[in-house]
């Protein structure tokens, strides 16, 4: 465990998880930008075998916005990454933690890092329970 993630390890099927979680962030108004299959890039580039990994990149649009006209640097931060990961017979479930991730001091940015925070630790909660 990290103090940079919210984490959660849970039983089901990788591919209905993914669903899962992406249903979850748009219940909380967070959309997926990205998907990184890391499994498939590690075979087609290294041809090295992994479980599923998965990255999604997840944002909220008007918090993103607000973000960017109080710090336009926040850019780079965004979007915030979530790892799903096949673990044995479990999945695990990470999300970055927008406040320990951020390096701004701007107050403005930190209260969105906060309240994206809690959605985010909303869809890791409500996890277990969807399964």
């Amino acid at each position: 465990m990290t103090n940079y993630a919210i984490t959660t390890t849970v039983s089901g099927a990788f591919d209905q998880l993914v669903e899962t979680v992406i249903q979850l962030l748009a219940e909380q108004g967070l959309g997926v930008l990205t998907q990184t299959d890391v499994q498939q890039i590690l075979q087609k580039k290294l041809q090295i075998d992994c479980p599923p990994y998965l990255i999604l990149g997840a944002c909220h649009p008007p918090s993103a916005y607000a973000a960017l006209q109080a710090e336009p640097e926040t850019g780079l931060l965004l979007p915030c990454n979530l790892v799903i990961m096949q673990l044995d017979n479990q999945v695990q479930v990470s999300a970055i933690k927008p406040t320990a991730a951020l390096v701004s001091d701007n107050p403005q940015v930190k209260q969105i890092a906060a309240k994206i925070e809690q959605k985010l630790q909303h869809v890791i909660d409500q996890l277990p329970q969807q399964l």
